[in-house]
């Protein structure tokens, strides 16, 4: 009798599917969600949507998300400064089912996909799901920073690998460091057989005059520029992911998609969470300064945090990272072990969060001490 493993895609034998620890926790600050929970007033409203298309609910769901498409557009133009147009805008749920559409649409066998390690784990992920080539692009080549990306080293690594997608995170996850549009430009115009795709799941985040890739669209059919409601918006449960890209772009997305793929509930609820974009963004700022005071009073431990313009940092200087991170679990504080040696990654949240997170972290160094990388105590 064939067991499933035989019958299991070669490919995909062994491989481990994506997920972080969902544990209860005082302190919950290992997957980038916010901390703060839906407004009253926009909970009210998602109420009154959802109520008011479920009686509908026996024919199928607007297969254009029309209106959600209109008012995604006129958020990105009114946040960015860049006219974007609804026929330019594609939603799914969750920016991964977004991702996951440009790679089925542009990927597949026989085909490369091209990233820069670390960044996003779902980008070869979704890239192999699908049989398409990945390969680990490097960070830190040419530059005095272990994670920066610079163009030259890019559009290098672009040219030697000849791919057909290629992914840039900016912020990048898990670094929290931010690109500068001269490297999206570069790498666009080196790959020339390949569709560029720009993740800005974390762009609302990002500090004073950094950038946006949405203004680079015009005139570049094969660039995407990635967006999501988890993060900023505070929307995680949503799940609603969204791109921005040329309208021929869009379209061949049509030809991947499945059926009637955005419900018409999370139609309404996404909608309805739009119409209050102000406030549903009101927490932003406050979530950007405790991001700041986490890597302030890290430092002051005399560890390495990553400066970071998205909603986590990236702190290193530890000899051994799973036992910090078990050490902080032991003591009531969540964070992520993104399998970088001698690193961890913390997802900013509310004051109170950032104090529990500091005073965990300062009790660790007080028992152990931190060891750097070679082994001795700080």
């Amino acid at each position: 009798m064939t067991g499933l493993q035989e019958l299991l895609r070669e490919d995909l034998r062994g491989s481990t599917p994506y997920g972080a620890p969902q544990l209860e926790v005082p302190v919950r600050l290992n997957t980038n969600e916010s901390s703060y929970p839906v407004p009253p007033e926009v909970v009210a409203e998602i109420t009154s949507a959802v109520a008011a298309v479920a009686p509908d609910l026996n024919r199928y769901p607007d297969r254009e998300f029309t209106a959600l498409r209109t008012e995604l557009a006129a958020y990105l133009t009114r946040t960015t400064g860049t006219a974007v147009d609804p026929a330019q805008v594609w939603a799914g749920n969750g920016s991964n089912e977004v991702l996951q559409h440009v790679v089925l649409a542009f990927g597949g066998p026989g085909r490369t996909a091209l990233g820069f390690t670390p960044a996003y784990s779902m980008h070869p992920i979704i890239s192999r799901s699908v049989g398409t080539t990945w390969v680990d692009g490097l960070r830190g080549q040419g530059s005095t920073q272990a994670f920066d990306l610079t163009a030259e080293s890019a559009v290098e690594q672009v040219r030697a690998h000849d791919p057909h997608l290629v992914f840039l995170c900016s912020p990048n996850n898990p670094t929290g460091t931010a690109l500068g549009l001269d490297v999206v430009e570069r790498v666009y115009d080196a790959a020339e057989r390949a569709v560029v795709v720009v993740d800005e799941a974390y762009a609302e985040f990002a500090r004073p005059g950094t950038p946006s890739a949405l203004g680079l669209l015009e005139g570049r059919p094969r660039l995407v520029v990635t967006r999501t409601m988890s993060k900023a918006f505070a929307f995680a449960g949503g799940r609603l992911g969204y791109l921005a890209a040329d309208p021929a772009f869009v379209d061949a997305l049509r030809l991947v998609r499945l059926p009637y793929h955005l419900s018409s509930p999370t139609q309404a609820v996404a909608l309805a969470a739009l119409h209050h974009a102000d406030t549903m963004l009101a927490t932003v700022e406050a979530i950007k300064h405790e991001r700041d005071r986490m890597v302030d009073g890290l430092a002051a431990l005399g560890l390495e945090p990553v400066p970071s313009d998205a909603n986590f940092v990236l702190f290193g200087g530890l000899a051994d990272a799973r036992a910090t991170w078990q050490a902080l679990l032991d003591r009531g504080v969540l964070v992520r072990d993104v399998g970088i040696p001698h690193y961890l990654r913390v997802t900013a949240g509310t004051p109170a969060e950032t104090d529990a997170f500091l005073a965990a972290m300062a009790q660790v160094a007080g028992q152990d001490g931190f060891g750097t990388d070679d082994g001795s105590t700080r």
